[in-house]
């Protein structure tokens, strides 16, 4: 998506360890209106899939998959990173490894909201090593849920996840596939 591939080069900065930072933009304050046209790009490739339901991680997600869901018309569902004392009840639980935290999370949703009659659109603000769209696909497999696809802002397409993911049959449709990128350069893959 043009739009969103000119905001990384304007906005976007790559620091070391290959981190590109859209914390301007994307992931820390976010463009709303940016998020619109993103959802309306998803709702474009996903229209005919029946979507009845979002699911994203904890925290950046979050408003990606807010907007996402205005343009489908359904609720949006978020993995929890921590069990909180308002989810009564059982859960799906899955564990993740955040690169970008360094960390391995148990995260949750609870089974009263993920049924086995929903069909979930994947909704996420990036696509690296693809441990996070991993967790919420087990997720999804766990409820006997129909997962339809996931909906990315911006892939690393050189690294594995989105390359490994395709392969296992999971449809992506991400609007910003970076090719490379280094702190004196990036490009989009064409």
């Amino acid at each position: 998506m043009q739009l969103l591939e000119e905001r990384i080069l304007r906005d976007g900065k790559v620091r070391a360890g290959g981190i590109l930072k859209v914390d301007g933009f994307l992931n820390h304050q976010m463009d709303v209106g940016l998020f619109a046209e993103l959802a309306k790009a998803w709702h474009a490739a996903f229209r005919d899939d029946d979507v009845n339901k979002i699911l994203t991680i904890e925290a950046s997600g979050i408003g990606l998959a807010c907007i996402a869901a205005q343009e489908f018309g359904c609720p949006v569902l978020f993995a929890k990173k921590t069990k909180t004392k308002n989810i009564d009840g059982s859960v799906y639980t899955t564990r993740v490894m955040s690169y970008t935290h360094g960390n391995v999370y148990d995260v949750i949703v609870a089974k009263e909201y993920l049924r086995p009659t929903d069909r979930v659109l994947l909704i996420d603000d990036f696509l690296a090593n693809g441990a996070a769209l991993e967790g919420l696909c087990d997720l999804v497999r766990q409820a006997g849920a129909t997962l339809v696809g996931a909906g990315i802002a911006v892939e690393k397409a050189f690294q594995p996840g989105g390359a490994r993911l395709r392969a296992q049959g999971l449809r992506i449709e991400s609007l910003a596939r970076i090719a490379a990128m280094s702190e004196d350069s990036l490009t989009f893959v064409r």
